[in-house]
């Protein structure tokens, strides 16, 4: 979080963060996720450690919820620490920015393709470049293994 700080939307850098979900305290779970999440106005950071080492992610200006269609803005981001921080902000070419049911959570997409998604037990994940975000792939490969995933939002 501390690194991310400076990324973060001006209102938001001195606000203090804490974890509303964790897979080592919550289990592996999409919908346990969901149920863990914060007010609907409150934005939500998920930091991801794959099976590799990779630490990647998504900043949403919103709560992260289970929803019929995309929601979310501009301010939304992915983020990737491969080695060092590399930030990936809304192009303005669409606006897929979340959108989630109990079996799959996607940030960012266009063509197909999504800039990170998570399945429904949270241990399998990918990440290809979208229009939205004009990505790089976040992990080393276009589909991944979950080690750890955290979920935090505004205290």
């Amino acid at each position: 979080v501390p690194q991310l700080g400076p990324q973060l939307p001006p209102r938001l850098t001195q606000q203090p963060w804490h974890l509303l979900y964790s897979t080592g305290r919550d289990g592996f779970s999409l919908r346990t996720l969901y149920r863990s999440g914060a007010r609907p106005d409150s934005p939500a950071l998920l930091f991801i450690r794959d099976t590799e080492a990779q630490a990647f992610g998504a900043f949403s200006a919103t709560a992260i919820r289970s929803s019929s269609g995309f929601y979310g803005t501009g301010e939304t981001f992915l983020f990737s620490f491969c080695p060092e921080l590399k930030v990936f902000r809304w192009t303005g070419r669409n606006d897929f920015f979340v959108n989630g049911d109990v079996n799959l959570l996607m940030v960012g997409g266009g063509s197909g393709r999504f800039g990170l998604w998570l399945d429904g037990d949270l241990r399998h994940g990918g990440s290809q470049p979208c229009e939205t975000f004009d990505n790089e792939t976040l992990s080393q490969r276009e589909e991944f293994c979950i080690q750890d995933l955290e979920m935090w939002g505004l205290a």
